[in-house]
């Protein structure tokens, strides 16, 4: 089993404004409200790949209570604790450029990390894999992650991937997770350097975080594709495929699935690799999360 936790999700507003004005009051060409956070994004791209994966997490409010909805009417997994406060809204405006305005999220304690731990910890399995992704809310430390993996205590043979930003990432490698996935500018930031496109730079860097505990570690580049070093001692880069940026909100978190997906299927890390930017490509070229046929479309412009 493939388990998601997204500790802080949210209710994501898209509005499409034409030439967006500051300052003045703008009239939206188009709306849709649709469930977000990185781990439920992660669910349901391994869904529509064909794997079997439970979303588990925190939800709060009538917010809360709209996702569950949507991804019950989706048909997705999942296992959600109800906690005080409200799940956030991210508002995602589409203009000219794209402007995010996210929440902080809702009212989570030590004691609700617990009874998710208890609630995971009874279930889980050698060979299942654990997905923590994204952010947390203001009320959990930035040690949050590594906190939870202490308290969690996963059993040998499980997979653990960490996706996200800063302490979160870097105080969870002592746990020694499958796999790691920052982006450039997340990379950047941790070591302190200027954002480089420079491909030894940036394998260099990656293989500081390897020695630090990850076995492996994707660095995503966006539309300059991917680097990865592997736990074989192996680095590689992938070109992404051309196309029109439609929409880059979860596109990291379909390369993460994409990998853990192909990876299962063939334990090559060079067509996991090929695979997941195919998927972060895919996403990013479409307005919604990809099907299948279009990832398999897109990963055949890159051969």
């Amino acid at each position: 089993m493939l388990y998601t936790i997204t500790f802080n999700p949210s209710l994501d507003y898209y509005l499409k404004v034409n030439n967006i004005r500051r300052g003045a009051v703008n009239r939206a060409a188009g709306e849709k409200l649709i469930p977000g956070g990185k781990g439920i994004n992660v669910s349901l791209a391994l869904k529509e790949l064909g794997n079997d994966t439970t979303a588990l997490g925190f939800v709060a409010g009538f917010t809360g209570k709209a996702i569950l909805a949507e991804i019950n009417e989706r048909r997705l997994k999942n296992d959600f604790i109800e906690v005080e406060g409200q799940t956030r809204i991210n508002v995602k405006i589409k203009s000219v450029a794209e402007t995010d305005i996210n929440g902080e999220g809702a009212y989570v304690t030590a004691g609700d990390v617990t009874r998710l731990v208890k609630k995971l910890k009874k279930n889980l399995r050698s060979d299942d894999w654990v997905i923590l992704s994204g952010s947390v809310p203001p009320t959990l430390p930035g040690t949050a992650y590594a906190d939870f993996l202490d308290e969690l205590k996963a059993p040998k043979g499980v997979n653990i991937v960490v996706d996200a930003s800063g302490k979160l990432l870097t105080e969870s490698l002592r746990h020694k997770p499958f796999l790691i996935k920052p982006n450039i500018y997340e990379l950047c930031e941790i070591f302190g350097i200027q954002h480089t496109l420079d491909i030894r730079k940036i394998t260099d860097c990656a293989a500081k975080l390897q020695k630090q505990g990850a076995r492996n570690v994707i660095v995503s580049m966006g539309a300059d594709g991917a680097v990865m070093v592997t736990e074989t001692d192996q680095s590689m880069y992938v070109r992404a495929a051309r196309g029109q940026l439609v929409n880059s909100v979860g596109a990291g978190d379909t390369m993460v699935a994409g990998f853990i997906h192909e990876y299962i299927d063939t334990g090559n890390y060079f067509k996991a690799l090929n695979f997941a930017t195919a998927a972060g490509s895919a996403c990013a070229f479409t307005e919604t999360l990809p099907t299948r046929e279009q990832i398999e479309y897109v990963e055949s412009l890159m051969l």
